[in-house]
């Protein structure tokens, strides 16, 4: 019943964010919950929630680390919040990460969080990274890497502008790279080297070592949501709540239908929203989300010692009704293009 932290029962009562916005979340996913079962309704499922409130990560279903550094000085709800500081030329957070948490198979996944970086957040100043959120599947091993599966589906941000990325690394026909096998074989890959499945472009498609090749695919907002301006509306050194939706293609007479779906709201606005995807082939029907992998990454090194910070994450099978409330004071807005320097 804790599914829609962040839904407040009354806008005002937001701003307390200690034990009170607990007691409202309850009373609000009764009601929510309640309502939909009268109409028959069935409602996401809340696969799992961590407020961050504590270091016990591996109690709450947390595995494959160790770390993870709390900051009780930098919090949106509850007493803490997960802390990602990348020093100077580090790749990975300084202290460590959950890591990963299984969930139950679905065909699609749901994530929100609240956000916040720090006034030099700069990323990594290249044009890809860092890696932030990873979905893995059920045909992945429990502690696969992400950049080599049979699908890999990513949530971040690049230079301040959101978006959302995937590889099939492992479903590549090496033997007819470069050709187009979307008309002739549903064993190909999807997201790049062996044609464009959807319409959304053949994605990138590079060796990644002798005979063997990586790709990825990703679809982007297009403008700066994470921006340099204090006070403005996408100040990246505010909190904001991000939302994000995959779901799987269907599969009819064992071919990939384009009906997958990926979307992503900023502050409650929806920036991003596709539902003519293909993530998976007829030679795969029973792929599903089941992992997630918590791993930011700057491949390169962080250009400048940067913190992010995370707070009451939720992952489901959709998006709850109501979804969660965006920090006080945001509301839809205009994106700018200001560019993080």
């Amino acid at each position: 019943m804790t599914a829609l932290k962040g839904a407040c029962l009354i806008r005002s009562q937001c701003a307390d964010r200690g034990g009170f916005i607990w007691t409202a979340l309850l009373v609000t996913a009764a009601i929510v919950l309640t309502a939909e079962a009268a109409q028959g309704q069935s409602p996401p499922t809340i696969l799992f929630q961590d407020a961050f409130d504590n270091a016990a990560f591996a109690s709450r279903g947390w595995y494959d680390s160790t770390g993870g550094t709390l900051s009780t000085a930098q919090k949106y709800t509850g007493t803490s919040s997960l802390e990602c500081r990348f020093t100077s030329g580090a790749t990975v957070c300084s202290g460590g990460t959950p890591g990963r948490h299984l969930f139950a198979e679905t065909d699609s996944v749901y994530i929100s969080y609240y956000v916040k970086h720090s006034a030099n957040w700069v990323g990594s100043g290249k044009p890809y990274h860092p890696h932030m959120f990873n979905f893995l599947t059920n045909l992945e091993g429990s502690y696969a890497g992400p950049a080599y599966t049979h699908l890999t589906a990513y949530v971040e941000q690049n230079a301040g502008v959101p978006m959302f990325l995937i590889q099939d690394g492992m479903n590549i026909d090496e033997t007819r790279v470069g050709q187009d096998l979307t008309g002739v074989t549903e064993s190909r890959a999807v997201a790049g080297c062996n044609g464009d499945s959807d319409g959304h472009g053949n994605g990138e498609c590079y060796l990644a070592g002798p005979g063997m090749h990586w790709n990825g695919k990703s679809w982007s907002a297009g403008h700066v949501y994470f921006g340099d301006v204090p006070g403005s509306s996408t100040y990246k050194g505010d909190w904001h709540l991000i939302e994000a939706y995959f779901k799987l293609n269907s599969i009819t007479s064992g071919k990939g239908v384009q009906d997958g779906i990926v979307r992503y709201w900023y502050d409650g606005q929806l920036i991003i929203d596709h539902a003519n995807v293909v993530f998976r082939t007829g030679a795969q029907p029973a792929l599903k989300f089941n992992q997630l992998l918590y791993s930011p990454y700057i491949g390169d090194g962080s250009p400048v010692d940067q913190t992010f910070w995370i707070d009451g994450l939720t992952i489901a099978t959709g998006r709850p009704n109501p979804p969660p409330t965006p920090p006080l004071g945001a509301a839809p807005r205009a994106p700018t293009n200001v560019r993080i320097r």
